[in-house]
């Protein structure tokens, strides 16, 4: 009793929070927003991403990069459909409290459920996997490249509630999904080239704060000492 009392209060709140933000939306932004949540986009964007992989990383080292981040797509959008139908939790536009309160609505509604936010996963997953990925070049930071990757996933993220599709609830959950699963296949692919590749030893979570390598200054010389000094 105290639980299900719980979960329409974080409910509520959800719905509340959702039709905040949704409504922050302008005629001119509406498109914005229908572009970003279309998954069409995204080929483009990460066949850039797996060109400049093969470019800074090797074909060895691309393909183990890019055969975790397909697995992280897979693993984060396969789970979504399962915990969907299993949560059963109705999509903010086929509820009838959020279209009354003026929810604003740009796509076909798709299914029915919609918790949790499988853009939302594969974006976050797909930014953290590749960030880990390219830093297996030790010649960059890549700082650059992991601020822009999770710009683009909230980008994403986020115009599911714009659209209508999510309630931001989802969106969280989804974050949270995503970076945990590029987290552990980004480690996993970093296991497989340190240790088949490159052949050094694993140094596991340091990839997130690697620095870059930059050559060591030649020593110098030690003074000579002379007879004429003694």
């Amino acid at each position: 009793m105290v639980l299900a009392s719980v979960i329409e209060t974080l409910h509520r709140a959800d719905q509340e929070l959702t039709l905040a933000v949704n409504s922050l939306s302008w005629y001119w932004s509406d498109w914005f927003w229908t572009m970003l949540s279309d998954i069409k986009l995204w080929i483009p964007t990460y066949a850039i991403c797996a060109i400049f992989l093969f470019i800074r990383l090797g074909w060895k080292k691309a393909l183990i990069v890019l055969a975790s981040a397909a697995l992280a797509f897979g693993i984060c959008d396969q789970v979504s459909g399962v915990v969907k139908h299993a949560v059963s939790r109705l999509r903010p536009c086929y509820s009838f409290p959020m279209l009354e309160g003026g929810l604003n609505v740009l796509e076909k509604r798709g299914g029915f459920f919609g918790f949790f936010s499988a853009h939302a996963a594969n974006a976050f997953s797909l930014a953290m996997c590749l960030t880990i990925g390219f830093r297996n070049d030790n010649s960059h930071t890549y700082n650059a490249f992991f601020k822009w990757a999770l710009i683009w996933a909230f980008l994403v993220s986020i115009s599911r509630v714009f659209v209508g599709k999510h309630y931001l609830g989802d969106i969280i959950v989804g974050l949270l999904i995503g970076m945990g699963t590029g987290f552990a296949t980004g480690m996993t692919a970093r296991y497989l080239v340190q240790r088949f590749v490159d052949k050094v030893p694993f140094t596991g979570p340091t990839a997130l704060i690697n620095k870059r390598i930059s050559p060591k200054a030649p020593a110098e010389p030690s003074p000579s000492v002379s007879p004429s000094s003694l």
